[in-house]
């Protein structure tokens, strides 16, 4: 049971991180393909390409970071820039494990300042209470 409510717990987590890539593909429905890395039986990146007529250009790019037990603890999201050739940083989400709770950080890129800026806003932490 407990395994259970923390895997709920962590799909509600994994629908909140889909939602946030379905508003930034929105437009883009059946021009998108994705080519996923694994390592030891764990997703740890994804390379999102748009279809341009009969070729693939980058689109995004997501890495995944795990941590011993297998959660994972953060997910880094880089959008293609055309204009520089080059992947930019755009989103960081980070998951803390305490005890029978999980914290979710979400972070934005500035260009400005060269780093993540924490959105609270959107910061979620859930509680397991059958661990």
């Amino acid at each position: 049971m407990k395994t259970k409510t923390f895997f709920k717990a962590f799909a509600l987590v994994a629908v909140l991180f889909v939602n946030v890539l379905a508003v930034s593909a929105r437009g883009n429905d059946g021009n998108l393909i994705s080519n996923t890395e694994e390592k030891d039986g764990m997703m740890v990146g994804q390379t999102v390409y748009k279809k341009d007529g009969n070729t693939l250009a980058n689109y995004m790019k997501h890495s995944y970071k795990y941590d011993d037990q297998k959660r994972m603890t953060e997910s880094l999201t880089q959008k293609w820039n055309s204009n520089k050739n080059s992947w930019e940083n755009n989103l960081l989400i980070t998951y803390t494990y305490t005890g029978k709770t999980v914290t979710t950080n979400y972070y934005q890129w500035n260009n400005k300042k060269k780093e993540y800026i924490l959105a609270p806003e959107l910061t979620v932490t859930m509680d397991n209470r059958d661990i």
